[in-house]
């Protein structure tokens, strides 16, 4: 488990460097988006790495790690605007937005830390696209409890779901720059 920890704070510490030069470059534009868009965000994400990956080729030239480290962003901006509801223009500044995002990644780490000891960190045995069809899952179930307003009768929420799809794109990137 400590090297998975170890493991897990480097490849979000790449996430948290690519958030924070996005900030600087576009501040916190994406406070306009519903929780619904974030969604759909993150589904062209992985939606672009299952093509990759079933065509074996990129013709855009990027490979799957950013489309990895842009659902961790997403998913952190999703948790962020759910927290706070959309607003109608950039109203958080840099620190203001950093400090949500570790919070809300304090929390993601957490899940993992619990989950991780009850499945004996199962995740290392499954392949890469085993990640971006489970997070394509949870973007379904996500969208099906969006169109029910948010209201579930036994499921957890949007907000447990984007942090699956957080900590799936986490062990992909851990996979991929590490290696089984």
């Amino acid at each position: 488990m400590k090297e998975t920890l170890q493991q897990f704070e480097q490849v979000v510490s790449q996430c948290r460097d690519l958030f924070k030069k996005k900030l600087h470059d576009y501040g916190a534009a994406w406070r306009i988006l519903r929780p619904s868009s974030v969604t759909d965000q993150i589904f062209i994400k992985a939606n672009r790495i299952r093509s990759i990956g079933t065509k074996g080729v990129s013709l855009v030239g990027e490979g799957i790690k950013p489309e990895f480290i842009a659902i961790v962003n997403y998913g952190i901006i999703g948790l962020i605007q759910l927290e706070l509801g959309y607003s109608e223009s950039d109203d958080l500044d840099e620190n203001k937005a950093l400090e949500l995002y570790d919070k809300h990644m304090k929390e993601v780490l957490d899940l993992l830390k619990i989950k991780n000891h009850d499945y004996d960190e199962a995740w290392r045995s499954m392949r890469v696209s085993s990640y971006t069809d489970l997070i394509l899952m949870k973007i379904h179930r996500t969208k099906q409890i969006e169109s029910l307003g948010g209201e579930t009768l036994v499921s957890e929420g949007i907000d447990a779901n984007y942090m699956d799809m957080i900590n799936y794109a986490i062990f992909g990137l851990i996979k991929l720059e590490y290696g089984e």
